[in-house]
């Protein structure tokens, strides 16, 4: 165990020139990922680069931070906390899935090679020790209770050393990781913040304080008290696309449009000059929503027609599937372009539950340009997608997850019915339906890749009071969906057009 103290390490190392024949004085500019110290017993000219594999772990760039760990391994034979790194680089912990079930396996065997090394400190072993809980019986034990496990042992390792920093860190990811989307009063989230807020006085370049900060921050309760870490994060990290993207989470639930475009431009720009296609989709998604809400829609056009250019999509990958698929679904229920709408189709290999957000685009345009019939059957594929997420053993890398989805997809299925039931003049059941589907959605936090949901309930029961001439009732559903989403454009249109039908009665 190492006794004497660390100088942290500012992690700022030159990236090759891009090509031998670059002039000489014209240097690629630093990497700036934060600044990080993570004291290990592994061999000193390891510990660098190891600081710089946990620094990029922060924020989540797991394939480089993976990169980074192999480099210390191969290094230091010895070194059993790179292994331990290693796997970390495996779980993806706020992503959906966390885990990705063709990764299990590796995992597993980096672990294990862990203990069999055995780390030279008794910290290490307890990082160690506290991942092996994640992935032992992941055959068997479903991911929940294996998270809940992690987030039990990180506690644990966190009471034994309180000024532990990286500890209480990744035990503040291990809550986030495990809140729970119907708990509306946001105890883990709030724990977490609890941790990381005096840690991010007292160490304000570590790029993982701010970054969960936004995260257990990104909800409508609390978003105003993350707008600190949110415009520092980007300046902490600019090297990590994900470091420039982060801060418009809390740009987006503040009604923040200029401050998210400006985030999202950059996060974009870096992402495909790193190659990095997942982070480049997810800045873009972000970005078009931004655009819509400011009427800038020529340009969110634009960001979709660069869709066309990117090559190697894999459209399984959920963060990269739901981008793909949602982009042009934006453009055109943001703009109430029924006809557009019902004209989607799901882009090929995309997860069932990103699926279901083509299926309800295209029952929202049928039902909206009263072609019922062929709405029902939309309907009747979301009713058939949900019941696939709810069956027993899918998704058993994360079963809660799943549940998730399922109950999102429901709700989508409500909201397509409404739609059918006003097309028929069947005006209270349209009512009843839309009611319920606001009521279920408003019970739910949005999980952290999506900005939220891509038309709220709530804000189409006030579409829907216009339609049926009650402009007080629709009044009293935008406030609602604004209180839940500042300075989205449809509800603000939808509150003053009620206002105006108000004032004629």
């Amino acid at each position: 165990m190492l006794h004497s103290p660390r100088l942290l390490l500012a992690l700022l190392l030159v990236l090759p020139a891009s090509s031998a024949a670059q002039d000489a004085h014209n240097h690629a500019a630093p990497e700036k990922l934060g600044v990080v110290s993570f004291p290990v017993s592994c061999r000193p000219a390891v510990q660098q680069q190891f600081d710089r594999g946990v620094a990029l772990l922060h924020s989540f760039a797991y394939a480089d931070a993976r990169s980074a760990f192999q480099a210390v391994a191969a290094q230091d034979e010895r070194c059993a906390i790179a292994h331990w790194g290693i796997a970390m680089t495996y779980f993806r912990q706020l992503w959906d899935p966390p885990i990705l079930p063709e990764t299990v396996s590796t995992a597993q065997k980096e672990i294990q090679r862990a203990q069999q090394l055995g780390a030279n400190s008794e910290r290490e072993r307890n990082f160690i020790k506290a991942l092996v809980e994640l992935y032992q019986n992941a055959n068997s034990v479903p991911y929940s209770t294996r998270a809940l496990n992690y987030e039990r042992a990180m506690s644990s390792l966190v009471s034994q050393n309180t000024a532990d920093l990286e500890a209480n860190v990744f035990y503040a990811l291990a809550l986030l990781a495990n809140s729970s989307p119907t708990d509306k009063t946001h105890s883990k989230q709030k724990q977490a913040a609890s941790l990381l807020e005096p840690l991010y006085r007292s160490h304000p370049q570590h790029p993982g304080i701010p970054h969960y900060l936004i995260h257990a921050y990104d909800n409508a309760e609390m978003a105003a008290k993350g707008l600190q870490a949110a415009k520092a994060y980007a300046q902490i990290a600019p090297s990590a696309p994900h470091a420039l993207h982060m801060p418009s989470h809390i740009f987006t639930r503040l009604g923040l449009w200029d401050d998210s475009i400006a985030s999202n431009l950059a996060a974009a720009k870096a992402a495909q000059q790193q190659g990095d296609t997942g982070e480049e989709l997810h800045a873009m998604d972000y970005l078009v929503y931004a655009y819509l809400q400011t009427g800038r829609d020529s340009e969110a056009d634009q960001v979709v027609e660069q869709l066309q250019g990117i090559s190697g999509i894999d459209a399984a990958d959920f963060k990269v599937g739901y981008a793909y698929t949602v982009m042009p679904i934006r453009l055109a229920v943001e703009r109430s372009d029924w006809a557009g709408a019902a004209k989607i189709v799901s882009p090929e290999g995309v997860p069932p539950h990103v699926a279901a957000i083509a299926v309800w685009a295209r029952g929202m345009g049928l039902s909206r340009t009263e072609r019922v019939a062929d709405a029902q059957a939309e309907a009747d594929r979301l009713r058939q997608i949900e019941t696939q997420l709810r069956a027993p053993g899918n998704q058993s890398n994360n079963q809660s997850t799943s549940d998730y989805w399922a109950s999102q997809v429901h709700i989508l299925l409500r909201e397509v019915m409404a739609w059918s039931a006003e097309a028929t003049g069947n005006h209270q059941e349209a009512v009843t339906l839309l009611r319920e589907a606001a009521d279920q959605e408003d019970g739910i936090e949005k999980l952290p890749l999506t900005p939220g949901p891509i038309l709220p309930a709530r804000e189409q029961l006030g579409y829907l009071f216009l339609e049926q001439n009650h402009p007080e009732l629709a009044a009293t559903e935008f406030q609602a969906a604004l209180a839940n989403a500042p300075g989205r454009r449809r509800a603000l249109q939808g509150a003053a057009r009620a206002a105006e039908l108000s004032n004629h009665k």
